[in-house]
């Protein structure tokens, strides 16, 4: 529920849901999940709104397979909370993947790992976070089979990005590249710019 202006960020993200053609969200909530139900109820901006709720903190793999319970799709899109990345999500294909990554290209970053592909545009490694001139970030967009977790033998409590570094291969993992807007409002550069590009509409995003 991070500010921008008078709206809360997941405004945003909902914005470009619906432009993205979207019809129905599934959100992961644990902390305070009330404060988000009562400002998006169960419908917003058309978008018909689900609550996968965490009785405690269930780690991102915990909270995603916990989430996949309320879904109605056999492929389905995933989103992180605190990032918009502005790319065409018709543009993720799984084909015969169980995971399918949006990346984006980035120049001198130090924050983030890096995701190498081979020629067919599948995973076939990820590096540690490091000074890096020029690499593929993850950038928090997934399209995802339906059983994604079947056949692992997983806790109620895991990271989905751990899950995801020890099994990439056993998924099939692919990924397309984009150069679309990101940004990361974990960083507080990022989110006093995107604060500030809200304010003035300066920006390029497609849904404002």
């Amino acid at each position: 529920m991070a500010p921008v202006g008078d709206k809360p960020f997941l405004t945003f993200i909902f914005k470009y849901l619906k432009a993205q053609g979207v019809k129905r969200v599934v959100l992961a909530v644990s902390y305070q999940y009330s404060k988000i139900q009562n400002y998006f109820k169960d419908e917003f901006l058309g978008l018909e709104i689900a609550y996968s709720i965490e009785k405690e903190p269930l780690g991102t793999g915990g909270a995603l397979q916990l989430a996949l319970t309320l879904t109605q799709q056999k492929e389905i899109f995933v989103l992180n909370g605190d990032t918009i990345f502005d790319i065409p999500l018709k543009q993720l294909k799984l084909e015969n993947s169980k995971l399918c990554m949006a990346l984006k290209k980035m120049s001198n970053f130090e924050r983030y790992g890096c995701v190498e592909l081979d020629e067919n545009g599948f995973i076939k490694l990820f590096k540690e976070k490091k000074p890096t001139k020029e690499g593929l970030i993850n950038g928090g967009i997934y399209l995802v089979s339906e059983d994604i977790f079947s056949g692992f033998y997983l806790k109620d409590k895991f990271s989905f990005e751990d899950f995801l570094q020890k099994n990439f291969k056993k998924l099939i993992a692919r990924a397309e590249i984009f150069e679309d807007y990101f940004i990361d409002i974990g960083v507080p550069s990022d989110y006093e710019l995107f604060c500030s590009l809200e304010k003035t509409k300066d920006n390029a995003l497609s849904f404002f």
